[in-house]
């Protein structure tokens, strides 16, 4: 089979690396640290030939590319533009959750217009706030406000356009939900969905969670604490009741159904959808699937998922430790050379088990070093037969390998490897 995956990130390395174990492997446009045997192209998506498409933005499926693929007759795992817009509008997905019965944080949405509206809105209910652009920010629209001065300043900010232009001139205000954090990958292929490994995204800058949110600076799988019980209850109450509610509105939802989830005292609650792989959780549930990706992915596309087997996964765990540019999530410098990678993008000194998975690099010179192209850089993955032992072989592996400035988190899955995968991570959502 060859498949074709859409994009150029961290996500989609991992996407094409597990795909590769199977099938033969283009991606468009790819970058320059995914290694043979996958193949890079700049011919446009739509103009290559491949038996099942693999989009893993956001932004390519909101902007309706898999209706495109699919008017062509190809086979896609990605959502139209119709399903898309659970994640290109925030407001729209608060609506689905409200159709669909799911349980999820109290809100508002407000747009330019109703600045007075959304201040008053505040006041209204106890902090923490979470103000949420209502488009597409690349996962750095939201603001976890501790203050009420803060929360005001940011809604001014936001809905002036000064912080996210017009993807930010529309509002979401959301009462903060406090628990773990659980991200629940589930594929859909229209009529019915699979859960894949639970697994935990830290998506603060900073150690213990401070600092503002970025798109993902480390995650682990899977979440040894959550049962299988516990995600065929996720299933039920806040998955499957929004696919009937996207179907009683004609839209055929076929890809990954991303699912936030916020475990408190009051059971699961949604604090966000998303349509796509999430980043950095693809590159440590895709490791450790052991079936064919492949075969999985084209039941997804062409609505037969009840004709092949349920995924299975290995028992061992995985752990990325994301590395990024100085200053990210905001500005951030690009073209510093990284030391401690190969002429394949791998590690100069290799730990068996560890693969880099690259984000934001290039690679200007034929012959030359990799340098930093973007916020997000390399994602280092262990796999290893416990937590810890994946913990320790990422840090280990990251160690060697730097830029000026380079910054990554120092406990991504601390607590759940140091207590044998009962500790908890706490979250305000």
């Amino acid at each position: 089979m060859k498949v074709c995956v859409v994009g150029s990130g961290g996500r989609e390395h991992a996407l094409a690396h597990v795909l590769a174990r199977t099938s033969d492997v283009v991606v468009s446009p790819g970058n320059p640290g995914m290694a043979h045997p996958i193949a890079m192209t700049d011919v446009p998506v739509e103009e290559i030939e491949a038996d099942l498409f693999v989009i893993g933005p956001e932004v390519p499926l909101v902007d309706g590319l898999a209706d495109r693929l699919r008017a062509k007759g190809r086979n896609v795992m990605g959502p139209g533009a119709d399903g898309a817009l659970l994640e290109g509008s925030k407001a729209f997905m608060k609506e689905m959750l409200v159709d669909a019965g799911v349980p999820t944080a109290r809100y508002a949405a407000f747009d330019a217009m109703q600045t007075a509206d959304a201040l008053d809105f505040l006041e209204t209910m106890p902090g923490p706030w979470v103000i949420k652009t209502d488009g597409l920010a690349a996962g750095k629209g939201v603001l976890v406000a501790q203050t009420m001065d803060e929360a005001r300043a940011d809604v001014k900010s936001k809905l002036s356009g000064a912080s996210f232009g017009d993807a930010g001139r529309n509002v979401v205000i959301e009462e903060g939900l406090e628990g773990e954090e659980c991200s629940l990958l589930v594929l859909f292929d229209g009529a019915r969905g699979v859960p894949l490994l639970p697994a935990q995204d830290f998506k603060r800058l900073n150690d213990g969670d401070h600092g503002p949110n970025t798109g993902g600076m480390g995650s682990y799988a899977p979440m040894t604490h959550v049962s299988r019980e516990l995600v065929d209850e996720f299933m039920a109450v806040s998955v499957e009741p929004l696919m009937a509610a996207l179907r009683r509105r004609g839209i055929d939802y076929r890809g990954v159904l991303y699912a936030g989830l916020m475990l408190g005292p009051d059971g699961p609650k949604v604090f966000e959808y998303n349509v796509r792989f999430g980043d950095p959780e693809t590159q440590v549930v895709l490791p450790l699937l052991s079936c064919d990706a492949a075969e999985l992915f084209m039941a997804v596309a062409t609505g037969t998922l009840d004709q092949v087997p349920a995924p299975t996964f290995s028992t061992e765990a995985a752990v990325c430790v994301v590395m990024a540019s100085p200053g990210y999530p905001y500005r951030t410098s690009v073209g510093d050379p990284i030391s401690g990678l190969d002429d394949s993008g791998q590690p100069v000194h290799p730990v068996d088990g560890v693969t880099v998975f690259h984000a934001g690099t290039s690679r200007p010179e034929r012959g030359g070093p990799f340098r930093t192209a973007g916020g997000r850089v390399l994602g280092i993955t262990a796999v290893a037969a416990s937590l810890e032992e994946a913990r320790t072989q990422a840090y280990q592996v990251a160690g060697t390998i730097g830029w000026d400035g380079a910054l990554l988190r120092g406990d991504i899955a601390a607590g759940a490897a140091g207590a044998a995968g009962t500790a908890r991570q706490a979250a305000v959502r």
